[in-house]
Order: C-alpha cells, then sequence, then structure tokens
C-alpha cells in the first residue's frame, strides 16, 4: 500500500506532483492547516504531513495521528512543531535549511536600502503629488559601519554583500572563530563594541533564551546617536516599546522591521512612526526560495517513506535502519557530550577533538560526530540538526578531528569530546553500559560515574568538608528533588566536582543562594534531550 501524505498549507504544485511522480498518495489541501479542528480528524490516515508556517503540529495534533512518521517543514523554523512531542510520539521532523538563505540576506540589504533613503515614505509621499524633495534627506551606506549580529548561513551572505557596498564590516557571533572572520573580510567584535560603533546594525540569529532581547532597552542605549536597525530574523530579538520610544526621541534614526513579537502583527508600536519600514515576514518570500524549500520538502518526504533514508531531521540522525539497532544508545551520548560541553563553553570555539575508544570506534563515526557538534551548536543554534550541523561548524571556521583506537581501558569502550577555545580547553567522556544508558564517567579530567537526566546542576569547588550538605540542604530548603548525585576530585585537598541529577529545572534564586555561601567555584545548571 502507497504512503499516504498531507499537505496542509500551501505548497508549489511542481512540489505536490512530485510526490505523485514518486509513487505517494497525496492529499493536497493548503487550507487545512488553519483548521486545527478538521486537521485533528483528518490527521490520522496519513504517513506523513507537509506544511509550511500556517499549520500548528500540537501535542493534540500528533495525538490523533495514529499513522504519522514524519512531519517535513518547507522552510527552516519549527516554531509550529511541538518536536518534544513529535520525538515522543516517533514522528521524524524534517526542514529544509538551506533553501531561503540569499533570499531572506536579500531582504535585509533591501531594508537597509530603504530605511537609508526612506524610500516607502518618499514613495507615498510621491504618488500623493507632494514632491517633498528636502524632506527625504537620507544617508548613503558606503563607507558606513554595518554591525551584523550572527554571521551564520544568512549572516554571512549579508556580510559578503554589505562588503560589495564598501561598507566596514563588524561581526559579533560566539560562534565566529578570528580565522573564518578574517577570511569573510570582517571584524570580529564583542556585542558592546559593536553596539558603540555601528552605524547600522542588522539581525541574523534565532530566537533563544540567549539572543531573546539581544536588543534590550539597555543595549540600545548603548548604540550610537542616529543608528539604524534591521530584523529579518526572527521576532523578539529587539525589546519594541523601548525601540519606538528611542525612534521618537531621536536617538535610533530609522528602523526596518520583517518580522515582530507577536505575528500576524495587526498592531505594534512600532506602526506609523517616522522611518520605520515594515514588511509582513517576507524574508523567504521570493518564487524562487518558495519552489526550492517546496522541492526539497516533497524529495525529502518521499526519500524517507519509501526508503527510509533520513535527510535534515531535526530529531533523528542520519543512519540506516541497521546502523541505528546498535548505535541509538551511542548516538544518545554522542549528543549528550557536546550539549555539556556546548553548555559550559561561552567563548568562540576553535576546534572540536572527538576520541572513540574499543568498540565505538567500528560504528558510524560520520553520524557520530554530527550527534557531538551538533550538540555544541545548539546553545547557540536551537535550529541546528545532525545534517546541518557540520556545515555550520565549518562556516564558522571551526576544526574538527576524529581519533580512533583500540580498547585502552576498563570500558569496551568510550567517546571523550575536547572542545578548544582561545583561553583554554574543556573535556567530557562517556560510555554506554550494558542496559542501554549513556554515562558520563570523565569531567575536566576526574573520573566519575554520572547517570545523565534532563535536568542537572554542574559546580566546581576546592576538595573540603560541607558541600554535600550545602548542595542538599539547598534544594532541599528550595523544594527541589535530587534524583542522583555524582561527586569527582583530581586528589585530596585539590580540585572538585559535583554533578546533581535533578528533578525540575533549578531558578535563579538557587544558583544566587548557592553563590552566597561562597564555597563554589563555579555554578551551572544544564539541560539535556533525554526522553
Amino acid at each position: 500500500m502507497a504512503p499516504k501524505v498531507l499537505v496542509s498549507d500551501k505548497l508549489s504544485e511542481t512540489a505536490v506532483q512530485i510526490f505523485r511522480d514518486r509513487g505517494i498518495d497525496v492529499d493536497f489541501m493548503p487550507d487545512l492547516g488553519k483548521d486545527k479542528e478538521k486537521l485533528a480528524e483528518l490527521i490520522g490516515k496519513y504517513d506523513g504531513l507537509a506544511i509550511r508556517s500556517a499549520t500548528k503540529v500540537t501535542p493534540t495534533i500528533l495525538a490523533a495521528a495514529e499513522n504519522l512518521k514524519v512531519v517535513a517543514r518547507a522552510g527552516i523554523g519549527t516554531d509550529n512543531v511541538d518536536k518534544d512531542a513529535a520525538s515522543k510520539k516517533g514522528v521524524i521532523v524534517m526542514n529544509t535549511p538551506f533553501g531561503n538563505m540569499i533570499t531572506t540576506a536579500e531582504h535585509a540589504i533591501a531594508m537597509m536600502f530603504a530605511v537609508a533613503r526612506q524610500i516607502p515614505e518618499a514613495s507615498a509621499s510621491t504618488h500623493a503629488g507632494k514632491w517633498e524633495k528636502s524632506k527625504f534627506m537620507g544617508v548613503e551606506l558606503t563607507g558606513k559601519t554595518l554591525g551584523v549580529i550572527g554571521a551564520g548561513n544568512i549572516g554571512g551572505i549579508v556580510c559578503d554583500r554589505a562588503r560589495g557596498l564598501k561598507m566596514k564590516v563588524v561581526a559579533y557571533d560566539p560562534f565566529l572563530g578570528e580565522e573564518k572572520a578574517k577570511h569573510m573580510g570582517v571584524e570580529k567584535v564583542e556585542l558592546d563594541d559593536l553596539l558603540k560603533r555601528a552605524d547600522f546594525i542588522t539581525l541574523h540569529v534565532p530566537l533563544t533564551d540567549q539572543t531573546r532581547n539581544v536588543l534590550s532597552r539597555e543595549n540600545l542605549e548603548k548604540t550610537k546617536k542616529g543608528v539604524r536597525i534591521i530584523n529579518c530574523a526572527r521576532g523578539g530579538l529587539i525589546d519594541e516599546a523601548a525601540l519606538a520610544e528611542m525612534l521618537q526621541s531621536g536617538h535610533v534614526a530609522g528602523a526596518a522591521l520583517d518580522v515582530f513579537a507577536e505575528e500576524p502583527a495587526k498592531e505594534n508600536v512600532l506602526f506609523n512612526l517616522p522611518n520605520v519600514v515594515c514588511t509582513p515576514h517576507l524574508g523567504a518570500a521570493t518564487s524562487e526560495a518558495q519552489e526550492n524549500v517546496a522541492l526539497q520538502v516533497a524529495e525529502q518526504m518521499s526519500d524517507y517513506l519509501l526508503t527510509g533514508a533520513v535527510t535534515n531531521a531535526l530529531n533523528m540522525p542520519s543512519v540506516t535502519a541497521e546502523e541505528s539497532k546498535v548505535m541509538g544508545p551511542w548516538l544518545a551520548l554522542s549528543g549528550h557530550l557536546g550539549a555539556f560541553v556546548g553548555q559550559m563553553t561561552d567563548e568562540p570555539v576553535k576546534a572540536i577533538n572527538i576520541l572513540y575508544d574499543g568498540n565505538v570506534a567500528e560504528m558510524n563515526l560520520e553520524a557520530l560526530n554530527c550527534g557531538v557538534i551538533a550538540g555544541i551548536m545548539k546553545r547557540a543554534n536551537p535550529d541546528v540538526n545532525m545534517v546541518s550541523a557540520p556545515v555550520v561548524a565549518r562556516e564558522r571556521g571551526i576544526q574538527i578531528s576524529t581519533t580512533n583506537q583500540a580498547k585502552s581501558g576498563a570500558f569496551d569502550g568510550y567517546i571523550k569530546v575536547t572542545v578548544v577555545t582561545e583561553k583554554r580547553e574543556r573535556s567530557v567522556a562517556g560510555t554506554v553500559f550494558s542496559d542501554g544508558k549513556p554515562r558520563f564517567i570523565q569531567i575536566k579530567g576526574i573520573q566519575v560515574d554520572a547517570e545523565i537526566g534532563r535536568h542537572m546542576l554542574y559546580t566546581t569547588n576546592e576538595d573540603v568538608p560541607g558541600i554535600i550538605g550545602t548542595l542538599g540542604q539547598t534544594m532541599g530548603e528550595n523544594g527541589v528533588n535530587i534524583a542522583n548525585f555524582t561527586l569527582g576530585r583530581s586528589e585530596v585537598g585539590g580540585e572538585a566536582i559535583a554533578l546533581l541529577y535533578i528533578d525540575h529545572k533549578v531558578d535563579d534564586a538557587v544558583i544566587d543562594n548557592l553563590n552566597k555561601t561562597g564555597m563554589f567555584q563555579s555554578i551551572k545548571p544544564l539541560e539535556f534531550d533525554v526522553a
């Protein structure tokens, strides 16, 4: 029986035909995604769901999707898909991360031109027969400093185009190395330096806990007077109310926005302000980009449903069915090791060194490498997956090295990950026990035996009495239950670490209470993708 696919958003007819040509039974219902009740009623009979942004794949939809095997988003953003719920349901989530990069970058450049020369207002004035030539005094881009926040795929294209316009480009990106920056012809700077120097600021980062309100009121106040701001990335990156006030005061000379904190944006504090250019999330809205991502999603879904091949999956590695039976726990471990060092590293990563020892050295190391790299990169970009992670790392100039060796210790096999930055190296090692559960076995060269949980707390301190009691008492007083408690030290009285597996994420108050004791050198909450 042929696999059955539902297309619930507007998708190219050519893409729909690809399904048919590949022998897929496809129903094209481009307005169904807007009707969540009807979608929940119909989804149970489909093996695959192809969507854009209108369809919301919620736990309710997934609960009704009895036969669903794959959800594929034509585009990069998957905020409209509950990936955790999909993973628990065993549904693969795919996207097409590279189909609309140029289109989005070009829109950012167009918006920069528009706000520099007040083109929309001048056009409206001229259409009204006013001919207000002296009113619309613009500024040149040539010779100006462009501050690029996020120099990844799209941001990198914007940097290249801006250099072609003879602009001075400074970039802030924690994962951008010095060598890569030099190759791109941009100056790598810290955020505060960018804010002080830039005549134009353009944003090209995903919306994460780290990037939310990256242009906060405090940071906007650090910008130079007369700055112009462009956002074609994600809503929520800018404090819109603070930006509106600074536009009205004249500190910010103009803004061009394609995205908003709430969409669709029918009302917004920035609307109707002078020299604010607004478009309705058009970054990927060109015929070329729409066609590219549509064709890609049809091919990817067809490949998976017909052959089992997995491409651009956000919640599953690209491995064969045979490999996954053996490698499953090791793939989970690789992601956990990457996530550990990724969450511990705030500086730009220069290199990632991965050691495979014993039986794991005979497995699909490319897939395991992808798991490690994705784990590291997800801290900065949650949309990174095991397919795109090596590309993202390569674009940032990160060197990846792999070493495999015969069994050399007490374990049948283990993986050790070392991240190298300008200032330090961080390493963590892990193995998979006979019960199939991944474990951490070494952190910073200190031997441990730590079960991995969704919520963990990592501390470093001098090896002195009272650490266990302080941690236990503080967790207890704040209602945090400890599932597992692991300690390790380099030597008596030397450096020591603790790793707590806890039932719930700790809040800032717990961290503050621990810091006030003066007993800890560092305290870091950690999160892992554990089912």
